[in-house]
């Protein structure tokens, strides 16, 4: 019998980097309360720089051809919205260059991204207010949670592009979420679903001793 999440998609697999990570929650691992930086600083606590851009999932990476993909806005909004890609696509386009900080202590500088800004896609669907958190869930199976300030960050996207180019498969496309001011795992990939609800709910790395908010200048990285 396949286990599969209350969202709907399946689990995904108990993989090395999986009880890896979680191991690294249960150990603290890469945190170092003994060297406190300014959060003007623009390279967090724990994080070195790097050129190239790792690959890191769960074991899947789901093959999601633009012609059947398909984004669901729904909970606690006031016009829910199911979206093919040409009616992604027609909302409004945006450019952001950010940085990303892996909570495996990478990051990198001046990423380039094109897509839907966060809030357009808020503006489009109305969240309600007393909607204070959202729910992500990822083709495959993947969930994160994030407060709804968060989300609705400035510089926030719903990212297509990468460098000028459609965003691969390896690194979440068609379509992934970057939150740039929180560590990378809160960036949902391969993004199929957006809930919006009233209190704060774990998802699958914040139910195994991952951060609630994952705030790279306050490391963040696994919950107390």
């Amino acid at each position: 019998m396949t286990t599969t999440r209350e969202e709907g998609g399946p689990l995904p697999p108990d993989t090395k980097l999986t009880r890896t990570k979680q191991r690294w929650a249960e150990e603290r691992r890469f945190v170092d309360p003994a060297k406190p930086r300014s959060a003007a600083d623009r390279l967090p606590p724990g994080q070195h720089l790097v050129r190239d851009w790792p690959v890191l999932d769960l074991g899947l990476q789901p093959d999601v051809p633009t012609t059947t993909w398909r984004l669901d806005v729904d909970g606690l909004v006031e016009a829910p919205a199911s979206l093919d890609w040409d009616g992604f696509a027609a909302l409004p386009q945006s450019d952001f260059v950010t940085d990303i900080h892996c909570v495996t202590t990478w990051s990198r500088y001046d990423n380039r991204w094109s897509g839907v800004a966060v809030r357009d896609l808020m503006d489009a669907v109305m969240p309600r207010a007393e909607a204070s958190h959202v729910v992500l869930t990822s083709f495959d199976g993947y969930t994160t949670n994030l407060p709804i300030t968060d989300f609705a960050a400035p510089d926030a996207i719903l990212a297509t592009r990468w460098e000028g180019r459609p965003l691969t498969r390896e690194h979440g496309g068609p379509m992934r979420l970057v939150v740039p001011h929180l560590y990378f795992w809160k960036s949902a990939k391969w993004l199929r679903r957006i809930t919006f609800v009233p209190a704060d709910k774990l998802g699958f790395w914040e139910e195994r001793g991952y951060h609630r908010r994952g705030d790279p200048w306050a490391e963040e990285r696994y919950s107390d």
